[in-house]
């Protein structure tokens, strides 16, 4: 049995540029892993043999049975949720999209039976579903042998979803094109950060569609050449006077309780807070852990977040 850590990641910058014709958003994001993670393990189920496999030996079988047969004899994959039974672990999920690659890829007759206890909020943009499908990717390659490169796996990933790489490569990053262009940057200072989901979610159709809607000339692009160069400097106040997220302001006019989590953490001694990915969840950045739990207390009061957290930096490895 295998067991990864699939982290969940916060935007510390997060520009659009631009739209490709597929319809995938150019992007510029400065991405940090979070010590907030789904847990999975990974285990063989043994191929079945040729008898298990078919019902019959008929011949002249016609090209729908055809399919149906092969179909039967594809190695299974098994998901199961240890805490959350309402998740759907199909064959929609990206988990399973990940084993199924590679066990495809590779002509595997062997299943893979993988146990996810999650921990990350869904749909709360913190890239829950990225990271699993990372954690997927390498918890195969690694019980079967498979000898795929972290680039390999980055490779593979990013036909599976635009935030995947990052999730394969973790730490702290300069992402950009669709968030398969990849520059790793060193570990921000230690901090902490507070992080509240609301109990409504924000899917990532939804929150680009929104911004589409915005005229161009109205987007406030947040600076992130600068924060780069703050991150390399190890310089936190740089970082934090420079967050910015461009689907803030999609997202805030129908779900103004994200600004109104912004201001609590503020108020109550963050260095700044703003909302990650496509949201809804918020995030605060703090020097010390006892003010941001005292800031956790009250945004508990204030029945703004349904899911409250503190946690470190995530660095890579």
């Amino acid at each position: 049995m295998i067991e990864k850590k699939a982290f969940g990641k916060v935007n510390l910058g997060l520009d659009i540029i631009g739209q490709r014709e597929d319809g995938y958003h150019l992007v510029r994001m400065i991405m940090q892993s979070v010590d907030i993670f789904d847990i999975l393990t990974f285990e063989i189920i043994p191929s079945k043999s040729p008898d298990e496999q078919t019902d019959d030996n008929k011949t002249g079988i016609d090209e729908q049975a055809d399919k149906r047969e092969t179909e039967r004899k594809k190695p299974e994959i098994i998901i199961t949720a240890t805490n959350d039974p309402t998740l759907s672990l199909g064959e929609d999920n990206l988990i399973y999209k990940a084993c199924r690659v590679l066990l495809d890829r590779f002509g595997i007759r062997e299943g893979v039976k993988v146990t996810l206890t999650k921990n990350i909020p869904i749909a709360a943009g913190m890239a829950g579903g990225s990271s699993d499908c990372a954690a997927a990717l390498k918890g195969v390659n690694e019980l079967f042998d498979l000898g795929l490169s972290e680039e390999e796996l980055r490779d593979i990933g990013v036909t599976l979803g635009a935030d995947v790489p990052y999730c394969i490569m973790g730490g702290t990053a300069l992402s950009e094109g669709i968030g398969e262009k990849l520059t790793r940057l060193p570990d921000i200072p230690e901090v902490v950060f507070l992080i509240a989901k609301p109990e409504f979610g924000i899917s990532t159709k939804e929150a680009y569609g929104a911004f589409d809607s915005i005229p161009s000339a109205e987007v406030i692009h947040p600076d992130i050449d600068g924060m780069t160069e703050a991150v390399k400097a190890g310089d936190i106040s740089g970082i934090t006077k420079r967050l910015g997220n461009v689907l803030e302001q999609a997202s805030i006019p129908s779900h103004p309780s994200i600004e109104e989590i912004k201001n609590l953490m503020k108020e109550n001694g963050a260095e700044n807070a703003l909302m990650s990915g496509s949201g809804p969840t918020v995030f605060g950045i703090f020097k010390d852990s006892e003010t941001s739990w005292k800031a956790l207390d009250v945004l508990r009061e204030s029945g703004l977040a349904s899911e409250l957290f503190v946690a470190g930096i995530a660095k890579k490895g």
